[in-house]
C-alpha cells in the first residue's frame, strides 16, 4: 500500500525536512513538492494524491484558506510553527497538526495514522488481514490475550509495562515501544512518554489531563496538540 504525497510549504528547509523524513517511510511516495498553494492546483485535481502535507501561514493564501478551495480534499497533515492554529485545523478533520520543528518520531505517529486511515477505508470490514484486533503478552505466568477493545489505556513502568484493562491490569516485562508499535495508530494516542490511552474509553479533558473512569492520565506539553487534533477533530459541536 502506497500513499502518494504532495508537500506545500514556503519553506525550502521545512520541504527538504519532511523530504528525508518520508525516505524513511517505505509507504509514502513524493509526488509533487510546490512553495505555494497555487502551485499545487493543478495536480491535485488532475491526480490521486492521498496525502497533502500542507503549511497553514504562507504568503497569497493561507493552507486553511486553500483547503476550502479543494472539493474533494486528500487527507491532510498541517505542519506549522503556529499553535494558535490547531482548534481550527480540527475543524478540517485533518490526520494531524505537526508543529515545527518536529521530530522523526512526531512524523512517523502522524503518517501511521494517515495509513490506517486510508488502510480502514479502503480494506473491506475497515481492517487489515495483519490487524487481527488482539495480542498476546505473557503476564501472571501465561500468555494472555489482549482485545484492542478491552484497553484503556497503557503505562510504562520502569523496566515494564502495565496494560490496564476493562477487567484488570496487567503487568509485562515488554518495553513501551514494543506495544505501541502493535496498537493501531488510529485507535490509540500517545499522551505523553509513558502513556497511552484508548481513544474510545476517553470520557473528558481537563487541563493536562484525560480520565478515563477513576484514572487521570497525563497529557504533555510537547504532545497536547496532537492529541487534541486526534481526540477531537470534527467532533467538537459548536453554537
Amino acid at each position: 500500500m502506497i500513499l502518494r504525497c504532495v508537500i506545500i510549504d514556503d519553506e525550502p528547509i521545512a520541504r527538504k525536512g519532511l523530504k528525508e523524513y518520508m525516505q524513511d517511510a517505505s509507504f509514502l511516495q513524493l509526488a509533487g513538492e510546490f512553495d505555494n498553494p497555487l502551485k499545487a492546483a493543478e495536480l491535485l485535481t488532475k491526480e490521486k494524491i492521498d496525502l497533502l502535507f500542507l503549511d497553514i501561514q504562507m504568503p497569497r493564501m493561507t493552507g486553511l484558506e486553500f483547503l476550502k478551495t479543494l472539493v474533494y480534499p486528500p487527507m491532510v497533515i498541517f505542519t506549522t510553527a503556529y499553535p494558535q492554529y490547531a482548534v481550527e485545523g480540527f475543524e478540517w478533520n485533518a490526520i494531524d497538526y505537526l508543529l515545527k520543528p518536529f521530530s522523526f518520531d512526531r512524523f512517523w505517529k502522524a503518517v501511521s495514522k494517515a495509513r490506517n486511515m486510508h488502510e480502514a477505508i479502503t480494506q473491506p470490514g475497515g481492517r487489515t488481514h495483519e490487524d487481527p484486533g488482539y495480542f498476546f503478552i505473557k503476564a501472571d505466568n501465561k500468555l494472555v490475550k489482549i482485545q484492542y477493545d478491552d484497553i484503556l489505556f497503557i503505562e510504562a513502568l520502569e523496566n515494564y509495562v502495565a496494560v490496564h484493562t476493562t477487567t484488570k491490569k496487567y503487568i509485562t516485562y515488554l518495553t513501551f515501544h514494543s506495544i505501541e508499535s502493535h496498537l493501531p495508530a488510529s485507535r490509540f494516542i500517545r499522551t505523553h512518554k509513558s502513556y497511552i490511552v484508548a481513544a474510545a474509553k476517553v470520557e473528558s479533558i481537563e487541563g493536562n489531563e484525560i480520565s478515563i473512569g477513576a484514572h487521570h492520565i497525563p497529557i504533555s506539553r510537547t504532545e497536547r496538540e496532537a492529541v487534541l487534533q486526534q481526540l477531537i477533530q470534527n467532533r467538537l459541536l459548536r453554537r
